[in-house]
């Protein structure tokens, strides 16, 4: 019995196949994506023809923090722990309108990269990373 309940995704989880890690994929990404900026975080989406081996139906994420923007490794591994977890939160709550995304069809591959831009002198907590997620994924999928 406690083995069925482990195995069983729950709604809130975040699977390792859904982080993006394709080299190719996340070049082309940064290439031909198009792009939606926030006050701290910059999200960059594109839709892909899915090679057969690599596709999957739910967005494929990246989560990205630069050296440049927090020299140091704790901030840096702390901004992406909170992304993650905002993400893997607002996750289910976002509803993907057919009529509003026309560039991903049924037999596409999303792919969004996260990118945290460090706009603000001192780092945001979860509910301001949760609430820029949120603004940018409905800006992104209806725009």
């Amino acid at each position: 019995m406690l083995f069925h309940i482990l195995n069983k995704a729950h709604i809130h989880s975040l699977r390792k196949h859904e982080i993006l890690r394709r080299k190719q994929l996340i070049s082309l990404l940064f290439r031909s994506g198009k792009s939606v900026k926030g006050d701290f975080l910059r999200v960059v989406y594109a839709s892909f023809k899915p090679e057969h081996h690599f596709f999957q139906e739910v967005p494929a994420i990246l989560f990205a923090v630069s050296k440049k923007t927090l020299p140091s490794a704790v901030k840096r591994n702390r901004v992406k722990r909170m992304m993650r977890e905002a993400y893997r939160l607002e996750k289910p709550l976002r509803k993907i309108d057919s009529e509003c995304l026309q560039d991903v069809g049924p037999v596409q591959m999303l792919c969004i990269a996260l990118l945290y831009l460090g706009r603000r002198e001192t780092l945001p907590d979860l509910p301001s990373f949760r609430e820029e997620i949120r603004g940018l994924m409905k800006s992104m999928i209806c725009s």
